[in-house]
């Protein structure tokens, strides 16, 4: 392994190495920057010039990319609501709301430094485990997966803080679409309306498109002025103290960086999972859960520590067994099958230097990419005090123009603009969107994973307790649960002892 581990950093610092690294860098924060893209389409476009590249710069271009997308994602879902991609839409809930306040620097320093360590500790994790990794994806199976998506259902209403009613509504609402589209349970097609382009159900990057770039652009025009409140903010500061609140919030990272590796080795969970349970994990532990949604910078920190972190948890199944961990690692094994690499338990006994390569490409461009996001914080920013009559039209465009990029779509265009109205009037009579947002993204899996766990059984729901880690996981729930109610008793005032 250190004989591996030396090789690949030799690799990184011959000139061929770095400016494959250094190239992956920049594309990953472009399309991270770029609504609706992310590192999915860039692997994708990129792959083609892969064919007959030597293995190692192979992966310094593949890794780069990886580690980069996140750290562009960011930027935009701080200074415009606007997530670059899908797991970028829990650091808006609070990253956004610093920006209206001035604050765009700090969040962007929380963002760029939450991804950098989450990112080396998601690889450690991978380094770590590299022994045992087929016990630790055998871990999980459908009832696994139907206790993992009760959590974060349970965050829900744990989401809402004071608007209970409301954010179960919203929750409720996110469950109904969850369901819309073709079922693989029962074979049959539901609530589409008819709609052909419904049959594949909601497409998440749209809706969190409109949920968030849209709505916020309408909601900005119809007020005016510019997207931070803070007349007297004519310079961007405050980036290290955003970089120094990741030590600070120490427990918050490392739980964001647990739960990003942990969710990340679990197929078909990836990235929206891993940072909007890491969003809810941030709220339980801490001291002023009330504040998240208005601005605190620990709503930045849990979701992008998990962001990066879900990289190094993703690649276990998909180098141990060629299962991949995200749609982002299905087409990197596209690259694996061209550079004529097998997947699976040989390819760490064959190719051993070609993945310490990808790691170390993994490692040096989460450092890379938080350096560049740090030096051009400052002009980025200074976004937040154009007039939004400005910003809203381009910001719109390049949203609906992301969008329909994707697929090549214009449903997808339509499905941005519905829920970007939708959202406008979430937004006006005061519903949360994070619940709906949660349900949608966890109501799925959890539909799928109940009925496949109920069909392993023959029926007996008992299958959810009689395992191990279903069990642990269930546990877990009823402590998010409790938690509340327990730092309310904790914070409650004692009565004053009665006089002698």
């Amino acid at each position: 392994m250190l004989e591996s581990t030396l090789a690949a950093l030799q690799v990184m610092f011959t000139l061929s190495g770095a400016l494959f690294l250094f190239a992956g860098v920049v594309v990953g924060l472009i399309f991270g920057v770029v609504p609706g893209i992310g590192g999915t389409t860039a692997i994708a476009l990129l792959m083609p010039l892969t064919m007959g590249m030597d293995a190692n710069n192979a992966m310094m271009l593949m890794g780069g990319i990886m580690g980069a997308v996140s750290a562009g994602g960011s930027i935009t879902s701080i200074l415009i609501n606007t997530p670059g991609g899908a797991p970028n839409a829990a650091t808006c809930f609070d990253g956004y709301p610093m920006a209206q306040q001035g604050k765009a620097g700090a969040a962007i320093g929380a963002a760029a430094a939450a991804s950098t360590l989450g990112g080396l500790i998601g690889v450690v994790v991978l380094v770590a485990v590299i022994p045992i990794l087929k016990q630790v994806v055998l871990l999980f199976g459908p009832p696994e997966f139907f206790m993992l998506a009760l959590m974060g259902l349970a965050a829900v209403a744990l989401a809402t803080g004071g608007q209970f009613l409301r954010g179960l509504i919203a929750g409720g609402i996110g469950l109904m679409l969850s369901f819309v589209g073709y079922s693989g349970v029962s074979g049959t097609v539901r609530f589409t309306g008819g709609s052909e382009y419904l049959w594949d159900g909601i497409s998440l990057v749209p809706a969190l498109t409109g949920l968030f770039a849209i709505t916020e652009m309408i909601a900005l025009s119809a007020s005016g002025g510019t997207i931070s409140k803070d007349a007297t903010a004519t310079r961007v500061t405050g980036v290290m103290e955003g970089v120094w609140a990741c030590f600070t919030h120490w427990k918050t990272l490392l739980q964001g960086s647990a739960i990003g590796t942990v969710i990340g080795a679990i197929p078909g969970l990836g990235g929206t999972v891993a940072a909007f349970l890491s969003y809810t994990a941030a709220m339980q532990i801490s001291k002023h859960p009330e504040t998240f949604g208005k601005g605190n910078i620990e709503g930045v920190i849990g979701p992008e520590a998990a962001n990066n972190s879900k990289d190094g948890g993703s690649l276990i199944p998909t180098l141990a067994f060629g299962v991949p961990g995200s749609a982002e690692m299905a087409v990197f094994l596209g690259v694996l099958v061209l550079l004529g690499i097998e997947p699976g338990p040989m390819l760490l006994i064959k190719h051993e230097g070609v993945v310490f390569s990808l790691i170390i490409a993994l490692s040096a461009s989460c450092i890379i990419a938080t350096v560049i996001t740090l030096l051009v914080t400052r002009p980025l920013a200074m976004i937040t005090l154009v007039d939004v009559h400005i910003v809203a039209p381009a910001v719109i465009a390049v949203s609906l123009v992301g969008v329909y990029a994707l697929q090549n779509s214009i449903g997808d265009v339509m499905m941005a603009v519905a829920f970007g109205i939708l959202g406008y009037v979430m937004m006006k009579f005061s519903f949360p969107r994070i619940t709906l947002v949660i349900a949608l993204v966890l109501g799925e899996l959890a539909e799928r994973s109940y009925h496949q766990s109920l069909n392993m059984a023959d029926g007996d729901w008992t299958i959810f307790f009689s395992r191990t880690t279903s069990l642990i996981l269930f546990l877990l729930t009823i402590g998010c649960l409790a938690w509340p109610a327990v730092q309310m008793l904790r914070r409650r005032p004692r009565l004053p002892e009665p006089a002698a």
